[in-house]
């Protein structure tokens, strides 16, 4: 006999619908393999998976208005402020937009205005949970993304025990980029009813941010990938909160984000000239031709072409990556380097083109078509990446025979074999300098010489099983777990 298993999902996020990083992926991505996943997997439960988002200012015109579902107030220290909830269908899954004057106050998904920020995250985080008890849909399980939804876990820990609805939900914060705590949010968080905790588990100056208050109340924790689950309870990635985050390490566990193996097929991709699989990895090189005419480079299939894909900021290690390739100047490489961000290390990328212009090409834009072409074109991505909580261009590129090479962190360390060399699918280095990158380049060059080790290295990375079922499937079984411990 088949049960049901009550997810209740909530992110900032979802793709198609709203995307703006990598939550946009996660969220558009896993409710939907997770609604897939069999019944004779999880143990003979289906999952019935529902998703909250807010209705974002700049997707407001996507909605139909007759789609209302429910209205309802929600008490703050100034009175009533309502909120709306409206139902649509996105990638099979029931997903409920939450509208209401805190959200359509806020011009953009992510605002520069923290406390803007700050009480439309408080407020729809609470109205996804009272939109629950308004539907009398009881969820087993509230699986919580960031900062942006943890008010919601910190609010079901204080009334789950009076609170016979939510009694047997049971928690789960996921992890995606531990820097960013809601810092803005404290007021609203107070206005809504969600006062500072006195717990002296957490460091004073955390106690009234968004998700250390999530953190402290969670059933339990995951970050995106095995090895930031062990490297936030370090100094180095913990950002203050590692002494606590390791007194709860037998509640933490890392389960790697996927990969929408659908929409990243090199075989059916049409931004690429020349579509190509595992098996016939070898037309990859009219993508690269192509790349090297319309970039103006030097028409040389011998050299290998380096790409970078991805925000020009310190995180991603664009300045290490700029000073990397300036010491090995003198070597033989192209490198397309694609991106926007800080405007000082745009302007550095600028200088670098102008600086070699028989090497370096800056593509200073947003340009999805060309980031296919690259992942389909060139030999090699660079990721110098700080930290990286998972990441997914490691994992687009090596599906699309792009070889990485990058920082041994988080998911890239997770996803990235170095060795052994018959199974190799990427390099790996150790420490984040631009020495260390440099060594990593002059290895990958050494590979590439020989083109048939080379192409065993592409067909290892291409043959990788990335997709969302494997996430899926340890998550149904987290999720188990937990609803089986209120039974």
């Amino acid at each position: 006999m088949t049960e049901e298993l009550r997810v209740l999902f909530l992110i900032s996020e979802i793709d198609p619908f709203i995307k703006i990083g990598g939550l946009g992926d996660v969220g558009g991505s896993l409710p939907r393999a997770l609604a897939s996943l069999s019944p004779e997997n999880t143990n003979r439960h289906r999952i019935d998976i529902r998703i909250c988002v807010p209705l974002h200012a700049p997707i407001r015109h996507k909605l139909p208005t007759e789609k209302i579902v429910a209205e309802f107030p929600l008490e703050n220290k100034y009175g009533k402020v309502f909120a709306t909830a409206f139902e649509a269908e996105l990638n099979g899954i029931v997903t409920y937009l939450i509208d209401g004057e805190p959200v359509r106050q806020a011009p953009k998904v992510y605002n520069e205005d923290e406390i803007l920020d700050g009480e439309k995250y408080v407020f729809y985080s609470l109205a996804s949970l009272e939109l629950m008890r308004f539907l009398n849909w009881k969820p087993h399980i509230v699986h919580c993304h960031d900062w942006h939804t943890a008010p919601a876990i910190y609010q079901l820990s204080r009334n789950r025990v009076n609170d016979v609805f939510f009694s047997d939900t049971r928690s789960i914060l996921t992890i995606h980029n531990l820097p960013f705590m809601g810092n803005g949010a404290s007021q609203a968080m107070t206005d809504y009813g969600l006062p500072p905790t006195s717990s002296t588990a957490l460091p004073e100056w955390a106690r009234h941010l968004p998700l250390p208050l999530g953190l402290l109340t969670a059933d339990w924790i995951t970050t995106v990938s095995p090895t930031y689950a062990t490297e936030i309870l370090t100094p180095e990635f913990g950002c203050g909160l590692e002494e606590f985050l390791a007194s709860r390490r037998l509640t933490i566990s890392g389960i790697l984000n996927g990969l929408d193996i659908a929409s990243w097929d090199p075989q059916k991709d049409k931004a690429l000239i020349s579509p190509f699989s595992v098996d016939s990895v070898h037309k990859r090189t009219i993508n690269k031709q192509a790349l090297l005419e319309e970039f103006s480079l030097k028409n040389d299939l011998d050299i290998p072409l380096l790409a970078f894909i991805g925000r020009m900021d310190a995180q991603k290690g664009v300045d290490i990556l700029l000073e990397g390739l300036e010491m090995i100047a003198d070597t033989n490489w192209l490198a397309i380097l694609l991106g926007t961000g800080n405007a000082q290390l745009e302007r550095a990328t600028i200088e670098m083109q102008q600086k070699y212009p028989n090497h370096v090409r800056a593509a200073i834009r947003f340009d999805p078509k060309l980031s296919r072409m690259l992942y389909g074109g060139a030999d090699m991505l660079l990721i110098p990446s700080r930290y990286e909580p998972c990441g997914m261009v490691q994992m687009i590129a090596m599906r699309y025979g792009c070889i990485p090479i990058a920082h041994a962190t988080g998911g890239l360390k997770d996803t990235i074999r170095n060795d052994p060399a018959d199974q190799k699918t990427g390099f790996l280095f150790p420490k984040n300098t631009a020495e260390e990158l440099t060594q990593s380049l002059k290895q990958a060059f050494s590979y590439y010489r020989n083109q048939n080790l080379w192409r065993t290295i592409q067909q290892n990375a291409m043959r990788q099983d990335f997709s969302w079922e494997r996430s899926a499937n340890e998550y149904a079984k987290l999720y188990l777990r937990l609803k089986e411990n209120t039974e």
